[in-house]
């Protein structure tokens, strides 16, 4: 059985990624890093990134952490986005570890409805009741 988990790691060899929110088996001690501080990148099925403000906090949510979830093969990668025009929902799957990319992505504006179409979270519908109506430009 899966859970939500925030406000923990995620361990991928010697990097440490701090999502904001991951889905990973629940009290499973196997998962969890050598050192304790964490839950293998392994064993997470999906990450949540919501977008925070500042040139370096974004280029950090969409860029260095979107390559480091793909290089780790963390299967579902959700970034919520204020800062993306009026609002976007990037929705990543299929990782390509050895190329650190997400070779399947959808884009939806705030107020669009789109699901996970995979993972322990599949079905999960990400629509107005968590970004809001869509925004006039």
């Amino acid at each position: 059985m899966c859970r939500p988990v925030g406000d923990a790691h995620t361990i991928d060899g010697r990097k440490v990624l701090i999502p904001d929110v991951f889905v990973a088996p629940r009290d499973t001690p196997e998962h969890v890093s050598e050192d304790g501080i964490g839950i293998k990148a392994s064993a997470v099925a999906m990450v949540v990134e919501v977008v925070s403000p500042g040139r370096d906090n974004v280029s950090r949510d969409r860029v260095r952490k979107r390559r480091a979830y793909a290089r780790a093969g963390i299967p579902v990668h959700l970034l919520i986005d204020d800062h993306d025009e009026l609002g976007m929902v990037t929705l990543l799957t299929a990782p390509n570890p050895d190329q650190a990319v997400y070779d399947d992505e959808v884009r939806v504006p705030y107020g669009t409805t789109v699901t996970v179409p995979e993972g322990p979270a599949k079905g999960f519908t990400i629509g107005e009741e968590i970004t809001g109506p869509g925004r006039a430009p």
